[in-house]
């Protein structure tokens, strides 16, 4: 995947990263981010460039953004021609929302093809960073958080809080593996 343009690979990296469902990433805009803080709010989705309510109420909950990632998209966002607080993170050439079917059919499925990892879809991302929270040996509430589930039944059936900074270090975990296996050499 790293023959990708550097605005893609960082999509693909915010979907890897973060386990975003792909109308989220579509509905990023700057101003969702704080990065004091390195965290992200989502806000809306995105399908077929129509901005909407997020999924559920959970996935209005901030997230974590590891250092790594923030740094990828603090370096989009300066080669970016769309830098304001309302503009999209991963527009097209007009400023508008990109369409995520379009990327996955021209862009992603050839890259994963010729990465060798086979034939992949936006809930693949997803997928994979489940897994690998899993693998980490997250705590399960701490799952359901970070994938912001509406109920637990999705990722099991426990009701404890977790602590922001049980998420955190979750995350890192992932985006760890992450950028060891797919990030570009600086």
């Amino acid at each position: 995947m790293q023959d990708l343009p550097y605005r893609l690979l960082t999509m693909v990296l915010v979907a890897a990263c973060l386990g975003l469902r792909a109308s989220e990433i579509m509905g990023l805009q700057w101003r969702d981010f704080n990065w004091e803080d390195l965290t992200v709010l989502i806000r809306r989705g995105v399908v077929n460039g129509r901005s909407g309510d997020t999924k559920t109420e959970a996935s209005q909950k901030p997230l974590p953004i590891d250092p790594r990632l923030a740094s990828s998209l603090k370096e989009l966002w300066q080669g970016s021609s769309y830098k304001g607080p309302q503009d999209w993170v991963f527009s097209n050439r007009t400023g508008r929302p990109r369409a995520q079917q379009d990327i996955l059919r021209r862009h992603l499925r050839s890259a994963a093809l010729r990465a060798g990892i086979g034939k992949i879809g936006w809930h693949t991302f997803r997928h994979s960073y489940s897994t690998m929270l899993r693998g980490a040996g997250t705590d399960i509430k701490v799952q359901q958080e970070l994938l912001r589930h509406a109920t637990i039944q999705s990722t099991m059936n426990i009701y404890t809080q977790a602590v922001s900074e049980q998420k955190r270090i979750a995350n890192s975990v992932v985006v760890g593996v992450l950028f060891n296996e797919i990030a570009p050499a600086a």
